[in-house]
């Protein structure tokens, strides 16, 4: 998994000597950023069902030669898919369709003044 980051971290530019290599960083807060930028539960769980699905099937699928690269972004496509749930839910979207599951607290009263 670290191969991803690090070859997205290069896109931008090398860590050179002395400097700290933000791959290390990247993994840590990508998938939560990219959940508050992808926040919809529904999309989110496609990508949770799949990273489910890497994660404890891995074992048989290790043995097809294709499925070697996602298996190693596994947990990586789990976490992103776990933190697009929380936050589509927290953004009430359903494959961008808006809910209203938790109300809102907008009081247009507020601003008619």
């Amino acid at each position: 998994m670290l191969w991803f980051n690090q070859m997205s971290v290069d896109m931008y530019k090398y860590a050179t000597y002395g400097e700290i290599n933000p791959a290390i960083f990247q993994i840590v807060t990508f998938p939560f950023l990219f959940s508050i930028m992808y926040g919809d539960y529904g999309h989110g769980a496609v990508f949770f069902l799949i990273g489910f699905i890497l994660v404890f099937f891995e074992s048989c699928l290790s043995k097809s030669r294709a499925m070697r690269p996602f298996l190693q972004l596994r947990y990586f496509i789990f976490a992103m898919g776990f933190f697009s749930v929380y936050n589509g839910l927290i953004y009430n979207e359903f494959f961008a369709i808006p809910n209203n599951w938790f109300g809102t607290c907008f009081d247009p009263e507020l601003y008619d003044k």
